[in-house]
C-alpha cells in the first residue's frame, strides 16, 4: 500500500451502530408497552397484561438481584475475594430483619438492623479470615464453603426450617395504578394495569443504591483509595493508608448490603432454608454476565437474568429453569469479560 493511500473511514462506527440498535429497541418496547395490541399479538405473547407483567416482574425481580449482587461485585468483582458464603449473608439478613421487625413493630428498623449486623459479621470474617490468606483462591473457595455450611445448619437450628414472611408497613402495602393501558372494554373505556407498589420501591432502591455505589467508587477519594488498593496495594500502604482497614470497610459494605437485600427479599418473597443457595448462585451467574468488578455490568447482568427467568417462567415453563445457564454461557462463550467491560 502507498504510504499516501490510507484507510477509508465507515460512514456509521460500530458504535454508532450499537446506539442505534439500543434505540430500536427501546422504541419497540414502547410501542409494546403504551401501544393498544393488534389481536394477533395478543395470541402470540397471551396477553399486553400479561406480557407487562413479565416485565415488570422481571425489572423488579432484577432490582433484588442487585441488591444481592452488588454485594458480591464489591468483595468478588473488585476485591478478588472468593466469599462462597455471601448466601449465608442475605439468609442471615433476612432472619435478623424479620426479628427486629417483628420485636420492634417497625420494618425500616429491621431493615437497618440488618445491614448494620450482616456488615458487622462481615467485617470479622474479613478481619479473621480473608485477610489471613489474601491472594489464596483455593483456600478462600474452600473456607467459606465451610463457613456457608456450619451458617446454614446454626440458622436451621435456631430459625427451624419453616417459612417466615416479613410483612411490609402498611404505606408500602397495596397497588398502584399505572398508566399502561391493557385493554379496552367494549364500551371503550381503558382498563390500566395495577402493580405492587412495593415492587416499585425495591426497584427505585436498587437504582439509588446503584447509584451511590458507582458515585462512591468513581468520584470520591474513598473509592480512589479502593481501586488504588485492589490495583497496587504496596504503593498505598506507602502513602499512608490504612489498607487493611479500607478493605474491611469494602468488605463490611458489600456483607451489609446482602443483609439488607435479605430484609426487602423476604418482604417480597419469602424467607425459607435454601435461599442462599438460590442467591448465591444468582449472584455468580450476574457477575459473570455483567463483568467482574463493575458496579454497571452488575447493573446490566442482574436486569437481563430477572427478565430472562420471568420471561422462561410464562412462556417457556417447561425449560425456563435453565435459561438463565444458557444466557451465562453464551455469554462466557461470546464475550468472557462480560457484557460490560470491568469500569469502576
Amino acid at each position: 500500500m502507498s504510504p499516501l493511500q490510507t484507510t477509508p473511514t465507515p460512514l456509521v462506527s460500530a458504535t454508532q451502530w450499537r446506539g442505534l440498535l439500543w434505540l430500536l429497541a427501546l422504541l419497540v418496547l414502547a410501542w409494546l408497552v403504551f401501544a393498544i395490541w393488534p389481536e394477533w399479538l395478543n395470541m402470540v405473547l397471551i396477553s399486553k397484561k400479561t406480557f407487562i407483567s413479565v416485565v415488570l416482574n422481571g425489572l423488579t425481580l432484577g432490582g433484588l438481584y442487585f441488591l444481592v449482587a452488588s454485594g458480591f461485585t464489591l468483595i468478588f468483582g473488585l476485591m478478588h475475594n472468593v466469599n462462597l458464603a455471601h448466601g449465608s449473608l442475605y439468609l442471615l439478613g433476612a432472619y435478623v430483619g424479620y426479628e427486629i421487625a417483628n420485636a420492634s413493630g417497625y420494618w425500616l428498623l429491621g431493615v437497618a438492623g440488618a445491614f448494620v449486623f450482616v456488615g458487622l459479621v462481615g467485617v470479622v470474617f474479613q478481619v479473621l479470615v480473608f485477610r489471613r490468606m489474601e491472594g489464596d483462591d483455593l483456600r478462600q473457595t474452600l473456607i467459606s464453603i465451610g463457613i456457608s455450611i456450619v451458617a446454614a445448619d446454626l440458622m436451621l437450628a435456631v430459625w427451624s426450617g419453616g417459612t417466615y414472611q416479613i410483612m411490609v408497613p402498611d404505606w408500602l402495602d397495596g397497588a398502584i395504578t399505572l398508566p399502561i393501558i391493557t385493554a379496552l372494554r367494549s364500551n371503550g373505556a381503558a382498563v390500566y394495569l395495577s402493580y405492587p407498589f412495593y415492587r416499585i420501591v425495591v426497584l427505585a432502591s436498587a437504582v439509588v443504591i446503584g447509584i451511590g455505589l458507582w458515585l462512591l467508587l468513581n468520584r470520591t477519594r474513598v473509592g480512589m483509595m479502593i481501586r488504588a488498593g485492589v490495583d497496587d496495594r504496596e504503593m498505598l500502604s506507602a502513602s499512608g493508608t490504612n489498607v487493611h482497614r479500607v478493605f474491611a470497610i469494602v468488605f463490611g459494605l458489600g456483607a451489609g448490603l446482602a443483609g439488607f437485600a435479605g430484609v426487602v427479599g423476604g418482604s417480597a418473597l419469602s424467607v425459607a432454608p435454601g435461599e442462599d443457595v438460590r442467591y448465591l448462585l444468582t449472584s455468580l451467574v450476574v457477575v459473570i454476565v455483567g463483568g467482574m468488578g463493575s458496579i454497571s455490568g452488575a447493573a446490566l447482568g442482574a436486569l437481563v437474568i430477572g427478565l430472562a427467568e420471568q420471561a422462561g417462567l410464562v412462556y417457556f415453563p417447561t425449560y425456563g429453569i435453565v435459561l438463565t445457564f444458557v444466557i451465562m454461557v453464551v455469554t462466557l462463550a461470546v464475550r468472557p469479560q462480560g457484557l460490560m467491560r470491568k469500569s469502576l
